[in-house]
């Protein structure tokens, strides 16, 4: 069992910049890629962003490539996801995923989800 906790989420204008946190408990954190996830009201929850349990390799959405950053710290059990130039679209509520495997980003291959944190990009 692997426990997910997210952090960081809030209100900021458009282009705008934030940074998620998930810390990880319980089993071994490196044996996981990881993930984001991010769920708009009447939507689908959709890939963000993954990458591989050493951190090197990192695969991102489309629509937030160059924008956001994804990267874990295995010392310190935690994955980030810095968001730069925020767009209103953006807005959603973001979950962490431990992942067995990164490459396609897909739902399926999530083992566990965080709770998940609101984000809202608004003026």
């Amino acid at each position: 069992q692997v426990q997910l906790v997210e952090s960081g989420g809030g209100l900021v204008q458009p282009g705008g910049s934030l940074r998620l946190s998930c810390a990880a408990s319980g089993r071994t954190f490196s044996n996981y890629a990881m993930g984001w996830f991010r769920q708009a009201p009447g939507k689908e929850r959709e890939f963000v962003a993954a990458l591989s349990r050493s951190g090197v390799l990192k695969y991102y959405a489309d629509s937030v490539k160059g924008r956001f950053t994804i990267s874990r710290d295995n010392a310190k059990n935690t994955v980030y996801l810095q968001m730069d130039s925020l767009k209103p679209e953006d807005t959603a509520v973001y979950f962490c995923a431990a992942m067995t495997n990164w490459i396609g980003g897909r739902i399926d291959d999530v083992a566990y989800w965080g709770q998940g944190t609101q984000v809202t990009v608004s003026s």
